[in-house]
């Protein structure tokens, strides 16, 4: 029996939409493709006219789950700016639900293990969520781009190390550190006088 071209495509997205949300909730390694299947409601057949591996999956989930966490961050930063944007990141609500978060902040240390095709392809993704967040950041910033890169690498550890500890007081501190720690990123250096 042959589907039409729409079919195809919706189950496609079907699969992708719930292979990211178990990659980022359960992690890549725990997520097999009969409960993504099984998730999705089709057979484990339905899966290799779409996808020829589990890595492929991997590959184009979390780029599509980047180019959608692009575009969230272009519409926050239009509407309230990198205040609306840390609170955003780092707010309880983004700590509780990994699985319809950021994809860098769930699974970084698997990422790293993957194929090399899924690595360059998260390299492009996340170039791209740097460069629209340099873009943005205040005047006077001398490497805008290095500041981008250091704002993420702290909001992506606060989050990781808020979900990681025990008790929801000492996560809660963990956010608003690191907010503050994005912040200070974020702000042109005052240079020294010297005496």
């Amino acid at each position: 029996m042959r589907y039409d071209k729409g079919r195809k495509d919706a189950s496609r997205s079907r699969i992708m939409e719930v292979a990211s949300h178990r990659f980022r909730g359960d992690g890549i390694a725990a997520s097999g493709l009969a409960s993504i299947m099984s998730d999705a409601g089709m057979t484990n057949g339905a899966f290799y006219p779409h996808f020829q591996s589990k890595a492929d999956l991997v590959r184009e989930s979390v780029a599509s789950a980047l180019e959608a966490q692009s575009q969230q961050l272009q519409d926050v930063l239009a509407s309230g700016g990198l205040e609306l944007a840390l609170a955003m990141y780092l707010s309880p609500e983004h700590r509780d639900h990994p699985q319809t978060g950021c994809a860098s902040a769930a699974l970084l240390p698997e990422i790293a293990r993957q194929p090399p095709e899924t690595r360059a392809f998260y390299t492009e993704r996340l170039l791209t969520l740097v460069r629209q967040l340099a873009k943005d950041l205040p005047p006077g910033i001398r490497d805008p781009e290095g500041a981008a890169l250091g704002v993420f690498a702290a909001l992506i550890g606060a989050l990781q190390l808020s979900r990681a500890v025990e008790g929801t007081e000492l996560s809660d501190r963990i956010l608003a550190a690191g907010a503050d720690a994005a912040r200070t990123l974020a702000q042109p250096r005052q240079k020294v006088e010297a005496s």
